[in-house]
């Protein structure tokens, strides 16, 4: 099995050389509005923004913020199929300007701005991001009413483009063999991931302002959404690409995928990660083969046995739905002009 990871340094806002209704999945960590590090990206895209921080009006600098993004949700209502799902990381936002402290929810005016082309909002996540002081408070210390609680956690919003689910013809392989085990679905299909954590990027190379603007999220959380909501064959869109995360995890989890950035500093980063490639696929999927064995040692401690076998693994299943499952590891990387292809073959058990 191939698949392809084309990348493109570009502006969002117009994603040109990604066709209408030719991607399944949507998984991106945009920019997020009124969080510091990203002031000057924005007041490029809008003069307004800076104007609007310098006059202390934290609301319009907020809702300018956000009509760049609305440019991008625009170009993402046309290229999801039908049916695709969206999975948008941000975190809201606290900010002091002329003395007044606030938050600004960024998770809600995302969540209306999708609401408003025709997306249906399906259940949420939260994730716990690692926070890097004990203090859980700011403001005022130990007296009252003038603290706050700190933000520790972001939000992974989660949409449908239309009202209908994709449909599959029946008993569709490339759908099957990329289940997820049981317990998988127990854990991941939960409302707060409170195992993910944060991770810091290796940017040594890269040049300090670029270095400034990357806010990678862990590999865990789009490996994770590109197999909770994508199959075999599918592609899957980062149209704020970074660092290159969600291309890895798509890579990994055996999907397509493309990816947009502003700044091509970021492309050295991924060839440098993707070397690595193989070795990371083939322990993802070893890890949760062996995490299973371990669900069912405990299942069999407890008196209880798996009613199905697994098709390509020596393991029992809990349902017949997971017995087709079958991991992929990335064999070969082939550099192209547009990025890279991939192949991929099915992954052995460890011996």
């Amino acid at each position: 099995m191939e698949t392809t990871h084309r990348l493109f340094v570009g502006d969002s806002r117009d994603l040109t050389a990604v066709a209408d209704d030719s991607v399944e999945l949507v998984v991106t960590s945009p920019p997020y509005p009124m969080i510091e590090m990203w002031d000057d990206l924005f007041t490029d895209l809008d003069p307004d923004v800076s104007s609007a921080l310098d006059a202390g009006d934290g609301q319009a600098a907020f809702d300018a913020m956000h009509a760049q993004l609305d440019r991008v949700w625009d170009e993402l209502e046309r290229v999801l199929v039908d049916g695709g799902i969206a999975c948008i990381n941000v975190g809201d936002a606290t900010r002091s300007l002329e003395d007044s402290f606030r938050v600004y929810p960024n998770h809600a005016r995302v969540t209306e701005a999708f609401e408003e082309r025709g997306f249906d909002p399906l259940p949420d996540v939260l994730w716990r991001k690692p926070a890097n002081s004990a203090a859980k408070f700011m403001g005022s210390g130990m007296i009252p009413p003038n603290a706050y609680v700190t933000l520790e956690h972001e939000y992974v919003l989660i949409f449908r483009n239309g009202g209908d689910r994709r449909s599959f013809e029946p008993g569709a392989d490339r759908r099957y063999e990329a289940a997820y085990f049981w317990e998988e679905r127990n854990r991941w299909f939960t409302d707060v991931w409170t195992e993910v954590r944060g991770e810091l990027q290796d940017l040594e190379n890269v040049p300090e302002d670029v270095r400034e603007r990357s806010g990678a999220y862990p590999l865990e959380i789009p490996y994770r959404l590109i197999s909770m909501y994508s199959t075999y064959g599918d592609t899957v869109l980062d149209p704020f690409w970074g660092t290159g995360t969600t291309s890895l995890a798509a890579i990994c989890a055996g999907r397509n995928s493309v990816g947009y950035e502003l700044e091509d500093g970021f492309l050295d980063v991924f060839d440098e990660r993707v070397a690595e490639i193989g070795s990371l696929s083939r322990d993802i999927g070893r890890t949760r083969l062996e995490r299973h064995r371990e669900f069912v040692e405990q299942r069999r401690r407890d008196g209880d046995d798996l009613s199905y076998e697994a098709a390509n693994y020596d393991v029992p299943v809990m349902t017949k739905m997971e017995s087709e499952i079958l991991f992929r590891e990335a064999e070969e990387v082939r550099e192209t002009d547009a990025g890279y292809r991939v192949e991929h073959v099915p992954l052995e058990e460890s011996k």
